[in-house]
């Protein structure tokens, strides 16, 4: 055993989507009396629901998966709810040094014990309890900032409604709108309440897919059947499936760039 953080034993939750990659870390994290595993996970949706219901303190998280890859993972955690992140990743030392930089560890595949074990000794330090009070992991967040520079944007949305957690396609969410503390996903025939504020996910979404063309309305724009003049300097939008909605004067510039409008 290394040195114990606390009476508290760090829960971890291991992702990757080779069983035999899973195997090894439990059998190095079993060898450690500071560490509990309470589950594993195959794939990106598996483990955002693993997180959100069993509540770890750390993730193994292997970087290339099928359907969603652990940034995905991450990205659909959000911050707040992110615990403490070990990369485990095949992906070349170019990468390798993005991650170095924004104070977020990582194993490469294939990786020896003490290299796991290096690991393993930094994310304990990082959850003593005087560091768990400095709140999200200042490197995941580093992490986040600059997949958002280099022009990713999340391509699934988690969202809980009626007790359950639901995935939602990014492409597939028609229009936006406010509605008080939260905004509403419409998604074909779903409406979907939403825990964000409208600027935070406007700032969060693809700015070649997503337009505000509205204070409480935010449009992907390959939906956009036609516009026509309004009143006022207003637009009528007509989606595909009929939905009209109204693009305010006051964000007709945006819309320009996609449409040509008069600004």
């Amino acid at each position: 055993m290394i040195g114990a953080v606390s009476r508290t034993r760090i829960r971890a939750l291991i992702v990757d989507d080779e069983p035999l990659a899973r195997s090894w870390v439990r059998r190095q994290l079993d060898e450690d009396d500071d560490v509990e595993v309470v589950g594993e996970a195959e794939d990106g949706f598996k483990a955002v629901t693993a997180v959100e219901e069993l509540g770890p303190d750390l993730l193994f998280l292997d970087v290339q998966m099928p359907g969603v890859d652990g940034f995905g993972v991450l990205e659909m955690l959000g911050g707040e709810s992110v615990p403490a992140v070990v990369f485990v990743t095949a992906f070349d030392r170019y990468a390798v040094r993005a991650f170095e930089v924004n104070a977020t560890d990582y194993v490469m595949k294939p990786f020896s014990r003490e290299r796991f074990r290096k690991a393993l000794e930094r994310v304990k330090e990082r959850l003593r309890p005087t560091r768990r009070a400095a709140g999200p992991d200042a490197g995941v967040q580093g992490l986040m900032t600059h997949l958002r520079s280099s022009g990713r944007y999340p391509q699934w949305l988690l969202v809980k409604s009626g007790g359950k957690s639901v995935f939602v396609k990014v492409r597939e969410i028609d229009w936006v709108e406010a509605a008080r503390n939260h905004v509403v996903l419409h998604a074909g025939a779903r409406e979907l309440p939403f825990r964000a504020t409208m600027k935070g996910l406007e700032d969060s979404l693809d700015p070649a897919l997503f337009l505000r063309i509205h204070r409480s309305t935010i449009v992907n724009i390959e939906r956009v059947q036609e516009m026509e003049p309004w009143f006022n300097g207003e637009y009528r939008v007509v989606l595909k499936d009929g939905k009209e909605l109204t693009l305010s004067a006051n964000y007709r510039s945006a819309l320009a760039r996609f449409r040509q409008l008069p600004a």
